[in-house]
């Protein structure tokens, strides 16, 4: 099999090429990008959690000082962004960052969000129930999660409608392959988002509102607080992190359990089983397919010997699939208990936002099928976003 995770052939089902690749070259060098790829579950997880590999050099290797290619002018205002991000930093900056919005963004805020999430998961449902067929990405699975974190962040219900396409633009830049038209959509709307942030948190300085863009501007610990491009760079990070991967879960889980009718019926008949369908979905057909780590110090790892500034891919999808992990890992069973898919990633990245996704998906798939419980699929076969990094598809037409 010809390995080009840019092909269509490749994203529309990656699951065959993981295993080939698993079998016969689990460590996997692709010339044409400068990275080594990974697909056992073994591998992933370890290399997660190994210190030697992080997700910038900037800390131990400044980018002037690296031959690597570097960024054209006007992408300025995109890398910004990332340059104050935690999900771009590496301890000690990325642990103060997380310690300060850990501070506000606590279990109990997510737990306080349970009546709201269902109410606006019913609403959504209202609205279309009288037509008895919708798109279940448009007209649920993209508006609970972009509504859930504009109400939690403070954004007032007039200026929403912008935050999906901000972040649409600016996750673009993830994949192996987005283009310079991308590229320039995405500092577009880094530029917009940030100028709206920082004027929504100057209001909130001199105004405090029950909300989470004012605790992250207020928020202090011994003296540090989060300076203005930190706290631009968290909310745009909340954004993107809160949402685009609860959607494609939504969106995949969901044509996996209507591919599935014994599947679906078996959860319609046991609610109860809704946290372990949940994660499922997530290792069943994974929204974040590739994690990019590079490595900070010359190091060997079974038998190979990686340079410092060596860029990993790791593959949740492929890891997700592994059979020395996942017994029948092809097979999507909602009942799995022992599950240890790494979705959310794991070590000092391990995702902020987990508990707040889990919740969500939990309400949204629960309800839609109580809600629902005769959904089958409409129109012509579901169809993946011709993107790699980011699985999900782009529409999803139900009947019901």
């Amino acid at each position: 099999m010809q390995f080009d995770p840019l092909s269509r052939e490749f994203q529309r089902d990656p699951y065959p090429f993981y295993d080939v690749l698993r079998a016969e070259t689990p460590i996997l060098y692709w010339k044409d990008w400068n990275i080594w790829f990974l697909t056992s579950y073994d591998d992933v997880s370890t290399l997660l959690r190994d210190r030697r590999l992080g997700r910038t050099m900037d800390h131990v290797l400044p980018h002037e000082s690296r031959s690597v290619k570097s960024f054209p002018d006007w992408e300025a205002p995109f890398h910004k962004l990332s340059a104050h991000s935690m999900f771009d930093k590496e301890p000690p900056e990325h642990t103060r960052l997380r310690s300060l919005v850990h501070k506000v963004f606590t279990p109990r805020r997510v737990e306080s969000l349970r009546d709201r999430i269902q109410h606006i998961t019913n609403k959504l449902l209202d609205t279309v129930q009288a037509r008895g067929e919708m798109d279940i990405l448009e007209d649920f699975a993209v508006p609970l999660p972009v509504t859930v974190i504009a109400e939690l962040l403070g954004v007032p219900e007039a200026d929403r409608h912008r935050l999906r396409p901000w972040s649409h633009d600016i996750v673009a830049m993830y994949e192996l392959d987005h283009t310079e038209e991308q590229g320039r959509q995405a500092v577009q709307a880094a530029i917009e988002f940030s100028d709206y942030l920082r004027e929504m948190a100057a209001r909130r300085r001199r105004e405090p509102q029950d909300d989470l863009i004012t605790a992250l501007a207020l928020v202090e610990e011994a003296g540090d607080q989060l300076s203005e491009d930190e706290l631009i760079s968290t909310c745009v990070l909340l954004l993107n992190a809160g949402h685009e991967a609860t959607v494609n879960v939504i969106g995949n889980g969901m044509l996996a359990l209507l591919q599935r009718p014994e599947q679906m019926r078996l959860l319609a008949q046991n609610p109860g089983l809704v946290k372990t369908a949940v994660e499922e979905m997530m290792r069943f057909d994974t929204p974040l397919q590739l994690f990019r780590r590079w490595v900070l110090e010359d190091m060997e790892y079974k038998g190979y010997t990686f340079k410092q500034g060596t860029e990993f891919g790791l593959m949740f999808g492929a890891a997700n699939r592994d059979a020395a992990r996942f017994p029948n890992p092809h097979d999507m069973d909602i009942t799995r208990q022992d599950n240890p898919h790494i979705s959310f990633g794991s070590g000092v990245h391990f995702c902020l936002g987990a508990p707040l996704a889990r919740l969500e998906l939990q309400i949204a798939i629960e309800t839609l099928i109580w809600r629902m419980p005769n959904l089958r699929l409409a129109g012509e076969t579901p169809e993946y976003r011709d993107t790699y990094v980011i699985r999900g598809l782009k529409a999803l037409r139900v009947g019901f």
